[in-house]
């Protein structure tokens, strides 16, 4: 697909600005890997292969039974019987002395010809746990870094790297999810009042006077305490409070533009109310719009995590960075938490900032391309 003119000159604006540049290329690259987190961190193999049969443990529900084993409930693939049927083909022995069935297997003593039995085997995730795992670690949690966990445990033994990974996706999904459906709502409420002014314009101000001051807070923690925390449900409740931001300045954009001789112009010569507003009024405002996104952005990023953090935001069993920021306050004998967690956040948002000022400055008309 060829880019028009201008979206030709908005593209080198924007790569011109290397910082910003930079800035996206590091964050899809970060965000593309939390995407695939399963095959990243998981306690649960990729591949494996059974007696000469392949299985994918991430994707399907296998019962141990499925490997030689007793139960019918879900393989716990950690387990060492688990990992020695699995290797050895589902030799019976593995349930008495799994570790050294393991290690004759690794050391190739184990005679696979008199056994009867084909070696099989797992690949494993580059980190063998995921969000909630919890950790085979002696010693008391919190648990300090090492080769088994890079960035330690925190106070339930769960991997925090495991954590960061699926918490830095799903903070970034839900903010982009409430970015979106915030701004849209914002710019089409303040596209009409802009454009039509009067009465609609008088109406939506009070409205959205009232609005704001609702306590959306108060309202979010009666809604968790009657219908549930749920992932979808703080989507919803944020957008209904989120969506005033931009209402404002996009309002006063239109209002600025609506008498410009190009909008009168365009109505002495028929065109619809709605294709002067989106087609020809719309572009002339996105520079302020991008200028005000990234402090939704942002501040979406930060209301999660307060929420989390105060305990009303996501459930209990998400893998939450706002949590592990709590998990750093009430632990501070275990710095490795509260330098993840501040690590993570100023990473974050430093690349989505410096995203969004590009992104900026490549939609402003009066920046060209040097």
């Amino acid at each position: 697909m060829t880019l028009s003119p201008l979206n030709q000159r908005r593209w080198r604006n924007f790569r011109s600005n290397r910082r910003a540049y930079w800035s996206l290329v590091i964050f899809c690259v970060v965000f593309v890997l939390t995407l695939f987190a399963e095959f990243l961190a998981n306690d649960k193999p990729i591949l494996v292969k059974y007696r000469g049969e392949f299985f994918t443990p991430i994707f399907t529900f296998y019962p141990e039974t499925r490997f030689g084993g007793d139960f019918k409930t879900e393989a716990v693939y950690s387990d060492p019987v688990v990992q020695c049927l699995i290797a050895s083909g589902g030799v019976e022995a593995c349930f008495d002395r799994p570790e050294d069935m393991i290690e004759e297997i690794k050391e190739n003593r184990f005679d696979v010809s008199t056994e009867g039995f084909e070696k099989g085997w797992a690949l494993w995730p580059l980190i063998p746990y995921s969000y909630d795992t919890p950790v085979e670690r002696p010693g008391a949690a919190p648990l300090p870094p090492n080769g088994q966990n890079w960035l330690g445990t925190d106070d339930t033994k769960r991997d925090v790297l495991a954590r960061i990974i699926y918490g830095f996706r799903l903070s970034i999904i839900f903010t982009l999810i409430v970015t979106t459906l915030s701004s849209l709502i914002g710019i089409v409420a303040g596209a009409v009042q802009g454009f039509f002014g009067g009465w609609i314009d008088l109406f939506f101000q009070r409205f959205i006077e009232i609005w704001g001051g609702i306590p959306s807070l108060y309202v979010i923690i009666i809604m968790f305490a009657i219908l549930g925390r749920s992932f979808w449900l703080l989507v919803a409740l944020t957008v209904i409070f989120g969506w005033v931001g931009l209402v404002g300045l996009v309002r006063a954009e239109f209002l600025r533009a609506r008498n410009l001789e190009y909008v009168r112009a365009a109505r002495a010569l028929g065109v619809s109310n709605w294709t002067i507003m989106f087609r020809h009024m719309l572009p002339n405002a996105m520079v302020a719009t991008l200028t005000f996104l990234p402090f939704i952005v942002t501040g979406t990023i930060g209301a999660l995590a307060s929420l989390d953090f105060l305990g009303f935001g996501l459930p209990s069993s998400a893998p939450s960075l706002g949590e592990l920021t709590l998990q750093a306050k009430q632990n501070l004998q275990a710095p490795w938490l509260g330098f993840s967690a501040f690590f993570t956040f100023a990473i974050m948002l430093a690349l989505l900032v410096f995203i969004f000022e590009g992104i900026r400055d490549a939609f402003d008309p009066r920046k060209t391309f040097s």
